[in-house]
C-alpha cells in the first residue's frame, strides 16, 4: 500500500476541519490520509477523526506520535523513528514502551511500517520535542543511507515541517536509497511546490496548507500526479 502512494494529506486530530472540507480532501484523488501531529494529539480526537474518515473509501493511516493516541481500525500504522533526535527516547525508548503496552495488539496481517525521520527544520515542534541535531546536506544523505542500508526501513521521511526545504538535498537522499521510499513533507502550499517536490520524492505529504487554504491544498493533488507522470 505505502509503496504506491504519491500524494498524501496529513491531518492533525487537534485541528478543526469541517465536514465539507474533509469530504473534499477524501474525494480529491489523494492516495491516502495520514493522521498525526507533533503535540497535543489525544485518543478521543483521533477516534473522532477516524470515524469521520471511515465514511469514505480513501485509505487512512495513523502515524503514531504518542502512546495515548493509539487507536485500532486504521488501514496502516506508521511508526516514526527520529534518526537525528538528541533525545534517545525518540530513537528507541518510546517504541519499546509502546510494544510493552500494545505489542499483543499488533495486527499480524495488517500494515505496520517504520519511518526513518530526518527532521531538517530545527525550529519546528517535532525538532524541539525530540531535541534534534541540526543537519546539512551531507548529514541528510548519510542518515538516508543509514535508514535504508543498515536499518532496512521501508520509508525515509525528510521533514521540513512548515518550511519548504532543500530539494537538492532531497534529490541526493533519494539517489542514495536502495529499497526505501523517500517521503517529503514541509512547506508545500500549492501546486507549484507540490510538483517540484513530487519530481524528487516518491511521496509528498501535504499538511499545514489544508488549514489555511483548502483550494491550494486541493491543487497539490493534480500537480503532484502530473509531475509524477512526467518523470515516469
Amino acid at each position: 500500500m505505502v509503496e504506491q502512494w504519491k500524494h498524501v494529506f496529513k491531518l492533525d486530530p487537534e485541528k478543526a476541519l469541517d465536514d465539507a472540507s474533509l469530504e473534499a480532501l477524501c474525494l480529491s484523488g489523494t492516495d491516502a490520509i495520514l493522521v498525526g501531529g507533533s503535540s497535543g494529539v489525544t485518543y478521543d480526537d483521533t477516534v473522532d477523526l477516524l470515524a469521520r474518515l471511515r465514511r469514505y473509501e480513501t485509505p487512512c493511516a495513523l502515524e503514531i506520535t504518542t502512546l495515548e493516541a493509539i487507536v485500532p481500525g486504521f488501514d496502516a500504522y506508521l511508526v516514526p523513528i527520529a534518526l537525528n533526535a538528541g533525545d534517545p527516547a525518540y530513537l528507541v525508548g518510546q517504541h519499546v514502551e509502546a510494544l510493552k503496552r500494545y505489542g499483543h495488539l499488533l495486527p499480524k496481517d495488517g500494515l505496520v511500517a517504520a519511518e526513518g525521520y530526518i527532521i531538517a527544520n530545527p525550529d519546528c515542534t517535532a525538532a524541539r520535542v525530540a531535541g534534534v541535531k541540526p543537519v546539512d546536506e551531507a548529514d541528510i544523505v548519510a542518515y538516508a543511507r543509514f535508514a535504508d542500508r543498515l536499518l532496512r526501513l521501508p520509508i525515509v521521511y525528510l521533514e521540513y515541517s512548515g518550511t519548504f526545504g532543500d530539494l537538492g538535498a532531497a534529490a541526493k537522499a533519494k539517489a542514495a536509497l536502495g529499497n526505501a521510499k523517500l517521503f517529503y513533507g514541509g512547506g508545500i502550499d500549492g501546486g507549484e511546490k507540490a510538483a517540484a517536490a513530487a519530481r524528487v520524492a516518491d511521496t509528498i505529504v501535504v499538511g499545514n496548507v489544508i488549514y489555511r487554504s483548502l483550494a491550494d491544498a486541493l491543487d497539490t493533488v493534480k500537480a503532484a500526479k502530473a509531475a509524477k507522470a512526467e518523470t515516469a
